[in-house]
């Protein structure tokens, strides 16, 4: 019987440790984005004190996205064509290094994504409101 004991709490610590473990290695996610890349050195992001991560986003940045979807980092045209935060088209997604869908990625990657797009092109990618 206290063998039984011993095996039984060997087990739950067993347990205990690896949900631990699983939960350390999710507190040091890169991202939280499907791809899981790290921002590079010197990118204009920040860690808050609630673990998101954020990007500096200029004002006109702010604005088409507030125009585009309102802001929801969800939205998807009626047509399904134009998606998330920006209403990436799929292939812009990818040319500015996305992967899936856009309305699936986190926040902060659509917002590194879009700030991509806006150094290499400026506005024109968002001629409605830009």
């Amino acid at each position: 019987m206290n063998e039984r004991l011993m095996g039984i709490r060997f087990l739950v610590v067993a347990i205990v440790v690896g949900v631990l473990a699983i939960t350390a290695a999710s507190a040091f996610a890169t991202d939280g984005s499907t791809g899981g890349s790290a921002a590079p050195s010197g990118s204009k992001s920040k860690t808050e004190s609630s673990g998101k991560r954020h990007v500096r986003l200029p004002k006109k940045l702010k604005q088409i996205a507030q125009c585009e979807s309102g802001g929801n980092p969800r939205a998807i045209s009626p047509d399904g064509k134009y998606r998330g935060k920006y209403q990436f088209s799929r292939p812009t997604w990818r040319s500015v290094g996305g992967h899936g869908d856009p309305a699936k990625a986190s926040e902060y990657e659509q917002d590194k994504r879009a700030l991509k797009l806006y150094h290499e092109r400026g506005t024109a990618p968002w001629p409605n409101c830009g």
